[in-house]
C-alpha cells in the first residue's frame, strides 16, 4: 500500500527533476540575502522557497508537456514519463495546475510588488519549449527564465528592482545559458534530423564552445559588477573567484569530440556552483 502511495511523488518528482532544483534555488537566496544586507526574515524564506518550488514545478511540467512528442523520438529522453506512458497527459495538467496554485499562493505572501508581476515567468515558462522549433535563441531565453530567480527574490523583500537585481539576474541568465550550450551538444544530431533550432545546429560545435566561455565571462562579469554595487565582505569575493575557478575547470571538462565527462560539467560542477557561491554569500551575510 505503501509503495502504492508513493509511486505518483516518486514519478512527478522524476518528471520535473526535483534534484535540479539546486541550480536556480540557492541563487534565489542570493538574490534575498544581498537585497537586505543580511539574514532575511524567515516568513520571506519559507515563502520565497514555496514560491520557487511551483515555479520549477510549473516550468519543468509545461516543457515535458508540450515537448512530449519531441522526447518520444529522441532515444536520450524517449524513456521520460510521458512517452513511457507511466504519466498522463491529464495528470501532468492537473499537476501543473497544482503547481501554479502553490507559486500563486506563496507571491501573495511576500511584497506586493511580485503580485503584478508574477505572469512574466509563467509566460516565460510556456514560451521557452516552442522556441527550438523556431530560432536557437531558445538558450538565452532558458538563460533568463532562471535569471528571474535572484531578480524575483530581491522585489519579494525589498519592493524594488534596482540595477544590482538586474546585474544578479544577468549572472545567472549567461551561467545558465552556457551551460545549456554544452547540454545541446547531446543531441545535435537528433536536433538536425527532427528540424530543431539549437546554437551548435545552426553555427557549429566551435561557435558553441565560444559562446559557452563568452557567457559563462559575462557571468563572472555581472558578480563582480553587482558586488561593486553592494555592501559586501571578503566572503562575497571569495564566492565569486569560486564560481570563475568552477567555472574554468567545467570547460577543461569538456572539448570537442569529446563529450565522456559531460555529466560531471553539467550536473556535478553547476550545482558544487550555486550552492558554495550561496554559501559563500551567507557567511558574508553572518559576519557582516
Amino acid at each position: 500500500m505503501t509503495g502504492v502511495l508513493l509511486v505518483y511523488p516518486r514519478r512527478f518528482a522524476s518528471l520535473v527533476k526535483l534534484e535540479h532544483t539546486v541550480f536556480a534555488l540557492p541563487f534565489a537566496y542570493v538574490g534575498a540575502f544581498l537585497a537586505v544586507d543580511a539574514v532575511p526574515s524567515g516568513h520571506d524564506l519559507v515563502w520565497i522557497t514555496i514560491a520557487m518550488v511551483g515555479a520549477r514545478s510549473l516550468a519543468m511540467s509545461l516543457n515535458r508537456l508540450i515537448d512530449a512528442g519531441i522526447d518520444a523520438k529522441n532515444p536520450r529522453t524517449a524513456a521520460r514519463e510521458l512517452p513511457r506512458g507511466v504519466l498522463a497527459p491529464w495528470q501532468v495538467i492537473a499537476f501543473c495546475a497544482l503547481s501554479l496554485g502553490v507559486f500563486l499562493a506563496a507571491v501573495y505572501q511576500l511584497d506586493p510588488l511580485v503580485r503584478w508581476l508574477w505572469p512574466i515567468p509563467v509566460a516565460a515558462f510556456v514560451v521557452y519549449p516552442y522556441l527550438k522549433r523556431f530560432t536557437w535563441l531558445c538558450h538565452p531565453w532558458l538563460g533568463a527564465v532562471d535569471g528571474l530567480a535572484p531578480l524575483g527574490a530581491w522585489p519579494a523583500i525589498r519592493g524594488d528592482l534596482p540595477w544590482q537585481a538586474w546585474l544578479l539576474g544577468a549572472a545567472v541568465a549567461a551561467w545558465v545559458a552556457g551551460f545549456d550550450l554544452f547540454y545541446a551538444l547531446l543531441d545535435v544530431e537528433i536536433d538536425r534530423a527532427q528540424g530543431l533550432h539549437s546554437l551548435v545546429t545552426r553555427f557549429g560545435v566551435g561557435a558553441d564552445f565560444l559562446a559557452a566561455r563568452a557567457l559563462h565571462l559575462i557571468t563572472v562579469a555581472c558578480l563582480v559588477a553587482a558586488g561593486l554595487g553592494l555592501s559586501v565582505g571578503a566572503l562575497y569575493w571569495l564566492g565569486v573567484a569560486l564560481v570563475a575557478a568552477l567555472l574554468a575547470y567545467e570547460h577543461s571538462l569538456v572539448r570537442p569530440g569529446d563529450l565522456r565527462r559531460l555529466d560531471v560539467a553539467f550536473f556535478t560542477m553547476n550545482g558544487v556552483i550555486s550552492v558554495g557561491f550561496f554559501v559563500f554569500v551567507l557567511a558574508d551575510a553572518l559576519v557582516s
